[in-house]
Parts: structure tokens; C-alpha cells; sequence
């Protein structure tokens, strides 16, 4: 039990060195946001596949969904800012768009782009 808990751990540390390298983190500052981040790819991975755990076939699928969410939901950012809506030259205006329209890719929506890698791994639940 302790080894299996061993290697579960080392797992996480290895998929949170991963994803630092891919979105330039260098310092430990945000270990604990990315930590969530991980983890709830892992909750949406299984509960989409129907499976207990990530198989290795999905490692680096799900580091991806990661980096997608982290930037779509500006995570470990005090207030979000939504996307430039406009820009107008003369006398400087910028508009975004709400906050809460960068987060509304969460859920199914946001995995229809993973679903062709996804659907490889789903179980069929009776």
C-alpha cells in the first residue's frame, strides 16, 4: 500500500515538472494552483472516460488540457481579465470581454476538443 502511495506521489511531481516546463513556471510560487489544475483534468479525464485512474496513453493529453485551462481560466491571477473585446486608436480604449466569458469553456464544452483522444480510453458505464 505504502509503495503504490509512493509511486502516486512521484507521479503527481513528475506531472507538475511537466506542466512547470511547459508554461515557463520556474519558481514554486504557484505549485498549489497547478496542483489544482492537475487534478481537476484527472477529475474530468476519468469521470468523461468512466475510468479510475489516467492510463498512461493520456499522460501527456491531459498535460495539454492543463495548459489550456490554466491560460483559458487565467488561474493564479488575483482578477481575471477577459479577452481584448475592442481596441480604438484615437484617445486610447481597449474593452474586454467578461472575465466569466474566458471560463465558460469548462466542462464538456471544454473537452470537445480532447474527445478524439479521449474516446480511445472511454468505458461504456451500465
Amino acid at each position: 500500500m505504502e509503495n503504490q502511495n509512493n509511486q502516486q506521489t512521484e507521479q503527481v511531481l513528475q506531472r507538475l515538472i511537466k506542466l512547470k516546463l511547459l508554461l515557463g513556471v520556474e519558481n514554486d510560487e504557484k505549485d498549489a494552483i497547478l496542483c489544482f489544475v492537475l487534478d481537476k483534468i484527472q477529475d474530468m479525464v476519468c469521470n468523461y472516460c468512466n475510468i479510475e485512474e489516467v492510463p498512461k496513453g493520456l499522460e501527456n493529453v491531459m498535460l495539454n488540457m492543463a495548459v489550456d485551462l490554466y491560460r483559458a481560466e487565467s488561474l493564479g491571477q488575483e482578477q481575471a481579465e477577459g479577452t481584448v473585446k475592442s481596441i480604438t486608436e484615437g484617445d486610447v480604449t481597449v474593452s474586454f470581454s467578461s472575465a466569466s466569458a474566458v471560463s465558460e469553456n469548462s466542462g464538456m464544452q471544454f473537452l470537445k476538443g480532447y474527445t478524439a483522444q479521449l474516446n480511445r480510453y472511454r468505458k461504456l458505464k451500465w
